[in-house]
């Protein structure tokens, strides 16, 4: 398409074309309102675009992992596994692109690298690596929680002299690791996800890992035309109890404290959880994440069904986390994971015990001096996670305060949506909303439908920008802290507070009251006339 002149400026930017991005087009065009989107990749699909790794698949089931915004795109479209997928997440939105003709409206290949606010105007001018600058009366963020690959800093890892390659940033082309010695970084879910599959290919595989993860069987399978009809006659059934629960699917915890009931009827709901595979697992009960004793009844569960999974006692024991309650991190989905461990072809090198010193052309050397000979790498390190992507963006607000200096000490937001001193800027699907603890496809629709309302509040009053205050900043601030030290989240050094990446405050990002609730509160903000919010006049 065409360069925008300049002499108008648009309505909208919206910045990334993953779920977020998409349905920000999609939504904000149906308003009427002029939108482009710039995407840095060379296709739409955000964080499935880029993650291409062998096992790579989602963790919510692809019946809820999809949009709901439209009932026709939901009836045609035919799922073809419980869990999805990269391809076919991918194939997906490549398809919701196609048929809502949103392709003509997105900018590929592009990297925003600027976003800078006029007092004067209330405009925003987005730059691009492309030369190009695009004044907009508003910018949407959807970047994404996981979408900035995290690099380990260790010494001498560019030296490595073969394939180099990180889950995040996966090449296109088929990677074939037969007859290679591979070593993997990292048992993560990207980790857990890929490590199956690799081994069934390499000669030998190495996996370096510092510290174990909760994982449960994803309890995947092949849908029938049975399985597809059953849900779409009950799709409008699912999505109301999506939107009404902790996580944004269609399951509800057992009505009783883990504690309350019999250790047979605690087993059974156990049982029955674990056999339907997946993260809700951790969910079985209402009180899991908020007392360390019902957490406990999960963990003894799950450590007896691992246990049982793995020939070497002391492989088990490596592989079983002891520092933090299950589910604290985000809990694993497997197909295999803790059966890899009984191949001759793999070796679990304990980084706790011997971390590694260094890499250099042809392996890696841990601190006990041995030295893993390696055809291969795979870093399958994780993301610098919830404002990583943002901070990667020159984002400058009213008297020229950048977005990093506002966060230097940790994220502040109003909702989980907008940041004082950036009036029009939207955060969608980042720190101070649920964020990765929930459906993030119904999540990216909540935070769009209630963008797009507010802007059309404002239009409708004939406002200019609406800017969160310092005091509703600062409650909401206290708000997500409180709930986060009432649970057992805080006890895990996870991503979720930004532990994996070394300097980063330690502040817990995501609002942890469940997506239901989170829901009613900014609908609540939006109904009372959006108090909390600075409204300016044009």
């Amino acid at each position: 398409m065409e360069k925008s002149s300049g002499v108008e400026p648009l309505d909208a930017v919206v910045v990334g074309a993953g779920f977020a991005g998409i349905y920000s087009l999609y939504r904000l065009r149906k308003d009427g309102l002029s939108v482009r989107v710039i995407e840095a990749a060379d296709g739409v699909g955000g964080v499935w675009y880029w993650n291409r790794y062998p096992g790579a698949r989602c963790d919510v089931e692809s019946v809820d992992y999809s949009f709901s915004f439209d009932e026709d795109l939901q009836q045609e479209w035919d799922w073809q596994e419980k869990y999805a997928t990269q391809p076919e997440i991918l194939a997906y939105m490549e398809h919701v692109v196609e048929r809502f003709d949103l392709a003509k409206d997105i900018t590929l290949s592009t990297r925003v690298t600027d976003i800078v606010f006029d007092e004067e105007t209330l405009l925003w001018t987005v730059s691009t690596d492309t030369g190009e600058q695009i004044r907009t009366r508003f910018v949407v963020l959807g970047l994404g929680p996981l979408s900035n690959a995290n690099l380990p800093n260790i010494p001498g890892l560019h030296d490595f002299a073969g394939p180099l390659l990180h889950t995040g940033q996966w090449p296109h082309e088929p990677v074939d690791f037969s007859g290679q010695k591979v070593g993997v970084i990292g048992t993560g879910s990207s980790g857990i996800q890929s490590i199956p599959e690799i081994a069934k290919q390499a000669e030998k595989l190495t996996v370096f890992q510092r510290t174990p993860n909760f994982s449960v069987p994803a309890g995947n399978r092949l849908l029938s035309d049975e399985d597809r009809a059953a849900q779409k006659a009950n799709y409008a059934e699912r999505r109301r109890l999506s939107r009404l629960s902790g996580g944004g699917s269609p399951h509800e915890t057992h009505p009783k404290s883990a504690l309350e009931v019999s250790d047979d009827e605690r087993r059974e709901v156990y049982e029955e959880w674990w056999q339907k595979g997946g993260v809700l697992f951790s969910k079985a009960f209402p009180d899991q994440f908020t007392s360390l004793e019902a957490n406990n009844t999960a963990r003894d569960f799950w450590v007896e069904k691992v246990r049982a999974k793995i020939d070497d006692p002391k492989i088990a024991e490596l592989l079983i986390p002891t520092n933090h309650p299950i589910g604290t991190k985000r809990i694993c989905t497997d197909s295999g994971y803790f059966e890899t461990f009984n191949r001759e072809n793999v070796e679990l090198v304990n980084l706790r015990e011997s971390p590694i010193e260094r890499i250099d052309e042809t392996g890696v050397v841990t601190a006990d001096g041995t030295h893993h000979d390696l055809d291969a790498l795979v870093l399958a390190t994780g993301y610098d996670a919830m404002t990583g992507s943002v901070a990667k963006i020159n984002i400058v607000g009213r008297g020229g305060k950048t977005l990093n200096e506002e966060w230097a000490a940790g994220a502040r937001t109003y909702l989980g949506l907008t940041i004082e001193g950036f009036p029009n800027l939207f955060n969608l699907t980042g720190p101070g909303s649920p964020s990765v603890l929930a459906n993030m496809v119904l999540h990216s629709e909540l935070h769009v439908d209630w963008v797009a309302d507010a802007i059309a509040e404002l239009d409708a009053t004939g406002s200019a920008a609406i800017e969160p205050t310092t005091e509703a900043v600062d409650g909401w601030v206290e708000e997500c802290r409180n709930r986060a030290e009432g649970s057992l989240m805080i006890k895990a050094d996870s991503w979720y507070v930004g532990a994996n990446i070394p300097g980063r405050p330690r502040v817990f990002m995501p609002f942890v009251g469940g997506f239901g609730v989170y829901g009613d509160i900014i609908k609540k903000v939006a109904a009372d006339g959006y108090p909390g919010f600075e409204i300016t006049s044009r």
